[in-house]
């Protein structure tokens, strides 16, 4: 078996990455690229490489004299990540239900139980599975609307997390899950789209109540 070594980068970015989606890095604050580096033992120019992931990913924002912000978390992104994936996701989710080879379809269930391995636990593992699951029913869609929605995954990444913190979210996103899985593996892509808006459009309403304020 092969051993993957990430690079100093890949690192930086990973664990930069996971403090800002538990906010340990809280949002609107500026990155002590100093203190940063210095606590993962790196020079500036491997973190530097990472905030510029990270920017890509709509984490962190550069500016003029100041470095890189974390950014806020804003109802307005909210609707405007989830109203696109509203738009898209579904139709894209059950065009992978037409087309799912049998490899698709043990690719998606081995996502789907690594995702509810991790629901109920601490850190971001859970984040990232919910991602990795959702783009397994995607993928065989095609490779840029893959693209797409990779994209607008990444961007949601942390309001998925705050979605997920209130009692019983957890449960209702794991039936859910089962719920557009089945339909996906039996291939009836008219109750994959009914299933998968149904839930971005109920995440969405949840987010836009908690964050009005």
């Amino acid at each position: 078996m092969s051993i993957i070594v990430r690079s100093l980068p890949d690192q930086a970015y990973e664990i930069v990455r996971e403090h800002i989606l538990l906010g340990t890095m809280a949002p609107g604050t500026a990155v002590q690229q100093a203190a940063v580096a210095s606590q993962l033992g790196i020079s500036k120019i491997p973190l530097r490489e990472a905030l510029g992931r990270l920017e890509q990913d709509g984490l962190v924002t550069s500016f003029p004299n100041r470095g890189y912000v974390v950014n806020t978390l804003t109802a307005e992104e909210a609707t405007e990540v989830f109203a696109l994936r509203l738009k898209l996701e579904p139709g894209a989710t059950a065009d992978g239900a037409r087309r799912a080879t049998p490899a698709d379809h043990e690719h998606a269930r081995a996502e789907l139980l690594a995702l509810e391995r991790e629901q109920g636990t601490a850190g971001t593992g859970h984040v990232t599975h919910n991602r990795a699951f959702h783009m397994a029913l995607i993928r065989p869609a095609g490779g840029i609307t893959s693209q797409l929605m990779e994209r607008l995954h990444i961007l949601s990444e942390r309001y998925v997390r705050v979605h997920l913190e209130p009692q019983g979210r957890d449960d209702r996103a794991r039936d859910e899950h089962r719920a557009l899985f089945d339909a996906w593996m039996a291939g009836d892509a008219a109750v994959v789209e009914t299933l998968t808006a149904r839930h971005i459009q109920g995440t969405l309403e949840d987010l836009q109540r908690e964050l009005a304020g």
